[in-house]
């Protein structure tokens, strides 16, 4: 049997599996302000917990990537997930904070194939004009998971403890990995419709449709002209989503003297911004082609500007009295980081080879992930001595500049494109 746009029903499939990634790391962040006073950790000795994470995560990432394009897609990110909800599970375990930042930096070791194999799998079954599209659907499950912590945490905490929602979460990601197992092919081997395959590869460009692709190589990867442009971009614009991620509940509750059940209320709804962001920037970009007359690649670009001038919103929380402006400003920064964030994972998709996609990807996020982590060793330390404020202002700025370096650096493949005109009887319409 046929089944009718298969490869939007894959993203859906995709973007559950990194509801419970982002569930797994996010977790930790909404029921740091409990497990703080229960295990006696301090501000300083949590930012060590969220580093051990983040270097973990860092240094994994080119090699996960590069796993998933060795081994392929399908047993690659399985392997991973069932790891990564075997850790998470693991947390619930922890008694102080060394042995919470050792469980959390195995987390991160196993959560680095998320974004790596997300990536390689849009650019698998995407033409070009839709994939920024593609990756803002799939993207949303970054958000969506971090939307679905607060909720969770509390609700554990005020029935059993913090402990139950790790084990939770764990067990989810479990299930997850069966339902991938079962489900998950590529292209050629799927029930597709051959008007959807015809699509799909008359849309794809030709450094990714040739038969016989390019092999994963780290260092001819890492000295190409896009790779340092997107890698420098992800050093800038990494530390805003993981400030974002491991310090807004603390925030609330610190600065704006939110109590746990007003943080169950409204810690979420930065991340509710932030998938409407994901989304919206994967339209954007098609929208910018179309009736700005730009390339596609430059259409990547003026998303990421967008997005980058947007986060002056977090920058101004400072200058707001009201605890419900401050989440205002703060829903504004979910909404443009995420923007900007899928525009950077499509150029990155539209700059490389089907073999090396993934590579690359996890290499661009090594280098994030190590920028993450050294802004949170000084977050965690400065936090204390200058307040929230003065480093949203610092994130706004990174991003923004960001932007200005992909604007700058990055360029077009020069090679020939594979044609983007539709095949005969098939509309993008059609295909769906």
């Amino acid at each position: 049997m046929k089944v009718k746009g298969m490869r939007w029903w894959i993203v859906c499939l995709l973007s559950g599996g990194l509801v419970i990634n982002y569930l797994a790391r996010n977790t930790l962040s909404v029921a740091a302000p409990t497990m703080m006073t229960q295990l006696d950790i301090s501000t300083e000795q949590y930012s060590h917990i969220v580093i051990a994470w983040q270097m973990a995560y860092a240094f994994m990432q080119p090699v996960a990537g590069y796993v998933i394009d060795a081994i392929g897609t399908k047993m690659g990110l399985a392997i991973f997930a069932l790891a990564w909800s075997a850790m998470c599970a693991a947390a619930a375990l922890a008694t102080g904070w060394q042995s919470l930042a050792f469980l959390r930096g195995l987390l991160g070791f196993t959560e680095a194939a998320g974004y790596p194999a997300g990536v390689k799998v849009v650019t698998e079954w995407f033409p070009a004009k839709e994939r920024s599209v593609a990756i803002g659907w799939f993207n949303i499950g970054s958000s969506l998971g971090a939307l679905l912590a607060p909720p969770l945490v509390v609700w554990s905490i005020l029935n059993s403890g913090w402990q139950l929602a790790f084990i939770v979460v764990g067990v989810l990601g479990g299930l997850w990995t069966l339902l991938w197992i079962w489900l998950y092919k590529r292209p050629h081997q799927s029930s597709i419709s051959d008007a959807e395959r015809a699509y799909i590869l008359e849309g794809q460009e030709a450094h990714f449709s040739d038969a016989v692709a390019e092999k994963a190589n780290w260092k001819k990867t890492i000295t190409k002209r896009n790779f340092f442009a997107v890698g420098l971009a992800r050093v800038l614009s990494e530390p805003a989503w993981q400030t974002f991620n491991a310090w807004i509940p603390l925030f609330l509750m610190t600065e704006r003297h939110m109590n746990i059940k007003e943080i169950a209320m409204f810690a979420w709804l930065p991340f509710l911004a932030a998938d409407l962001g994901s989304v919206l920037g994967g339209y954007l970009s098609p929208i910018f082609h179309r009736y700005l007359k730009v390339s596609l690649f430059t259409s990547r670009k003026l998303v990421m500007l967008t997005g980058s001038l947007c986060m002056i919103g977090p920058a101004c929380v400072g200058l707001v009295s009201s605890p419900y402006a401050a989440i205002a400003l703060l829903c504004a920064g979910g909404f443009a980081h995420q923007m900007l964030s899928g525009a950077l994972y499509s150029i990155t998709s539209d700059s490389f080879g089907k073999n090396e996609v993934a590579t690359a990807t996890g290499l661009a996020g090594m280098f994030g992930f190590l920028g993450a982590a050294l802004f949170t060793l000084v977050f965690g330390i400065m936090v204390t001595r200058i307040g929230y404020s003065p480093l949203f202002v610092v994130l706004a700025i990174f991003d923004i500049v960001a932007a200005c370096v992909i604007l700058t650096v990055a360029r077009e493949a020069t090679r020939p494109a594979a044609s983007t005109i539709e095949p005969k009887g098939t509309s993008p319409e059609a295909a769906v």
